[in-house]
């Protein structure tokens, strides 16, 4: 399988080879589902938290004495029986970050890959680059490529003048290919590689 290179005029310059091993195979939703679960999963900020009977404010006198009175014997006010007492085995700030095996994320990435370029929504050009940091000038440059709404651009080393162009842009997200996810792939409407990016990427996932 062969794509199609262009320049920043979207013209066609060249075209780069696809490995079968990379973007020929069979797309393994199950794998995607699995990283992009793995990756929301990292970003909680897990702070929830309740008051346990030792956080309660209250006093820790026993109400009564433990015979003689008729009533339920209790220790203190902070019980989690009574009212505004502690709660037992609530929620307390945790992390919910976990890892899946390295196969496992890539061959989500690779089955993510996959299915834009079945799509259509991948677009190689020979470089990213853009002449002075300006917004205007990266989403000139987006114009000409024809990228419109959410966006992922993706190079080896993002040139710092465009990292700080299109940090401006909402919709508009610039990774190293060493930093991508299959959820970065999927959750974007048009993927944007550099040649040495997609190069790089059949490498790690080859």
């Amino acid at each position: 399988m062969t794509v199609d290179v262009v320049n920043a005029e979207n013209k066609k310059v060249g075209s780069v080879d696809l490995r079968d091993e990379v973007f020929g195979g069979r797309v393994k939703t199950d794998l995607i589902h699995e990283s992009v679960v793995r990756a929301n999963a990292a970003e909680r900020r897990g702070t929830h938290a309740t008051k346990t009977r030792a956080m309660v404010s209250g006093s820790g006198k026993k109400p009564w004495r433990q015979k003689g009175t008729g009533r339920a014997r209790v220790g203190e006010i902070r019980n989690p029986l009574w009212r505004k007492g502690g709660t037992t085995f609530g929620p307390q700030p945790r992390s919910y970050q976990y890892q899946l095996p390295k196969k496992v994320e890539k061959g989500a990435l690779r089955a993510a890959l996959t299915q834009k370029l079945r799509d259509g929504d991948v677009l190689v050009v020979d470089a990213l680059s853009v002449g002075e940091i300006k917004t205007r000038a990266a989403a000139e440059l987006l114009r000409r490529l024809g990228i419109e709404g959410k966006a992922l651009l993706v190079d080896v080393k993002p040139e710092d003048k465009l990292t700080l162009s299109v940090r401006n842009l909402e919709e508009i997200t610039l990774l190293a290919s060493n930093r991508v996810s299959a959820r970065d792939v999927m959750n974007t409407r048009r993927v944007v590689l550099t040649r040495a990016a997609i190069e790089k990427l059949q490498e790690a996932l080859g």
